[in-house]
């Protein structure tokens, strides 16, 4: 038997399991809206109806041809029966879903908005790298009423250690990814070690963001060979102490399957020793199986758990990136430049004497990396609970707040596909390889707004469902047609088959075309405190915590632990 007769069998039979592990839907037991809600009378004007289409949701299974009522940003009806409105949408022959979210968007401008938009996506979140810390209620200020999508970010990892470890003095203009040049061009960010001083500077510059509203801590940890499991550890600690999730691009990642399992385990024991949640960022790698094993599992123990994947082979990253380097790409894992590192722009493929030329002249330059089997995908697709989100990177790096709204898609450099093409490539392989339709837009939004909301974000326990009292972000698609445009070669085409899609109640997209001017996007977000919940870290003060003292002899070490005990307490309620 053949390696792609196995992953038919692998793909069957999670396919199987998404089908078995949900409740079956028989119509006069499905309730249209579980919360407590009351619809309004079908005589009501709605300010948009969405007519005939064939509505599903994710979180109760419910799938059956309705009309859906809009009223004040919020699905106010759901029903079998005429209704009208202000705006009317014919959505017969499409699927009326919940709107999709991205967790790992790093391009939250205008123009990549424009892309998720024509993709089906919502709400767009960076939680891989997400924002200078001290900057987070500034990044959120340059969003408000100025977004056509809902955004969001995480307090930045890398941003904090190359600010402190790189001594940058000028950090009003840092950001996000859009602004991370003044970081990336540099080298301490990368390799170099915290020590207890710089340890602590790191923490209150994380925590700042925190105290802002951040949605967690957002970590590319794989980046960075100088960061010691202490420093994650602490880092887990304080985000934990918030109750909100860790999102890392784990150590190791990506490389082998050993490896990429054990950057996965070291961010899973930290999370178990701490009750805290974690985010395993883009786990579509090598190793992925024993990956998602581990996460299910943490999960059925009652852990907040989750993971990332995205339906392409190949990833995106700079030339500078550690894990390219030819002693750890080339020496330690075996790989050629040759096949596995490729220009976007020029689409050839390095060798040793370009790839060192290229890194001394463009050390932030944006290449291709073939790191994974393409037979794996559609397996990718068919894993119960996992979260899809793009790793969306922008398109002419370090010019994109120059790139006017309007600007052809012909015109824009050469990225990635995934930026434009995710959403609409995940449903095209559920056509092509029998997986539930219903799988698909769970891992696309439900799942998003069903996890992050277990850590308290209020935004998302009213989004990613089709139930009425929800708030009206949705996504209405062809599922005969919708397919992705993009490739490789040509990565800025918008994917068909999405006419519609609606944020806050208010029509985005329209007829296929997204609508100029228009900007109901709203803020995920924690509620800004005052209250700090950085803790000082020292060397003595764990030798005062985890060493017997002279005079005393404790029989149950674990009675040094009741701060970890009362952590682990406060982060189940």
């Amino acid at each position: 038997m053949n390696l792609k007769s196995n992953l038919q069998i692998v793909v069957f039979i999670l396919a199987v399991l998404v089908s078995c592990s949900e409740p079956k839907n028989e119509a006069a037991d499905t309730k249209e809206g579980s919360k407590s809600f009351k619809a309004l009378p079908v005589s009501t004007e709605f300010d948009v109806v969405i007519l005939n289409g064939r509505v599903m949701d994710p979180e109760t299974n419910f799938d059956a041809i309705r009309n859906v009522g809009i009223k004040d940003g919020r699905i106010a009806l759901i029903t079998e029966e005429s209704i009208s409105g202000k705006e009317t949408i014919d959505a017969t022959g499409h699927v009326v879903a919940p709107g999709f979210m991205d967790t790992h968007w790093h391009w939250p401008r205008p123009v990549g908005y424009k892309l998720a938009l024509r993709d089906g996506v919502t709400t767009a979140m960076d939680l891989e790298w997400g924002c200078y810390g001290p900057n987070v209620s500034k990044w959120y200020d340059m969003h408000k009423g100025r977004s056509q999508m809902n955004y969001g970010t995480g307090s930045s990892h890398e941003a904090a250690r190359g600010v402190i470890l790189d001594k940058i003095e000028n950090t009003d203009s840092i950001y996000d990814v859009c602004t991370a040049l003044a970081i990336r061009s540099l080298t301490q960010w990368a390799t170099g070690v915290v020590d207890e001083t710089t340890g602590n500077e790191l923490l209150k510059t994380i925590d700042a963001g925190l105290q802002q509203g951040a949605l967690g801590v957002s970590a590319t940890m794989g980046y960075w060979p100088g960061a010691t499991a202490r420093e994650v550890f602490e880092v887990h600690k304080l985000v934990g102490r918030y109750g909100r999730f860790y999102a890392i691009h784990s150590r190791n990642t990506p490389s082998n399957a050993t490896l990429e399992a054990n950057g996965a385990q070291e961010m899973f024991a930290n999370a178990a020793a701490l009750g805290a949640p974690v985010c395993m960022n883009h786990f579509n790698n090598p190793g992925w199986e024993l990956v998602q094993e581990l996460i299910v599992r943490m999960r059925e123990q009652g852990h907040i758990v989750y993971g990332e994947v995205y339906p392409y082979a190949a990833g995106s990253t700079s030339l500078n990136a550690a894990f390219i380097g030819p002693d750890n790409w080339v020496k330690k894992l075996g790989n050629k430049y040759e096949n596995t590192l490729q220009d976007p722009i020029t689409q050839q493929y390095y060798t040793m004497e370009t790839y060192k030329e290229a890194l001394a002249k463009t050390p932030t330059k944006e290449i291709l990396l073939y790191k994974a089997s393409p037979e794996d995908i559609p397996a990718w697709m068919a894993l119960p609970g996992v979260l899809l989100a793009s790793d969306a990177m922008p398109a002419a790096f370090g010019m994109w707040d120059q790139l006017p709204w309007d600007v052809s898609y012909d015109s824009l450099p050469n990225v990635h596909p995934r930026v434009s093409g995710t959403r609409a490539k995940a449903l095209r392989i559920a056509r092509e390889n029998n997986i539930p339709l219903m799988q698909i837009i769970s891992i696309a939004s439900y799942n998003t707004a069903k996890h992050l909301g277990a850590t308290g974000i209020k935004a998302m326990d009213e989004r990613g469902r089709m139930q009425e009292g929800m708030i009206a972000d949705i996504t209405i698609f062809n599922p005969e047609t919708v397919t992705d445009n993009s490739t490789y070669e040509k990565g800025m085409v918008p994917s068909t088959g999405i006419p519609y899609v609606l944020i806050n109640g208010t029509i985005v997209v329209k007829d296929s075309e997204v609508l100029r001017d228009v900007f109901p996007g709203q803020p995920i977000r924690f509620e800004p405190t005052t209250e700090s919940k950085y803790e000082e870290v020292s060397v003595d003060l764990w030798k005062d915590t985890y060493l017997v003292q002279p005079g005393e002899y404790l029989h149950d070490p674990t009675s040094c632990m009741h701060s970890i005990d009362e952590l682990i307490t406060q982060n189940k309620k």
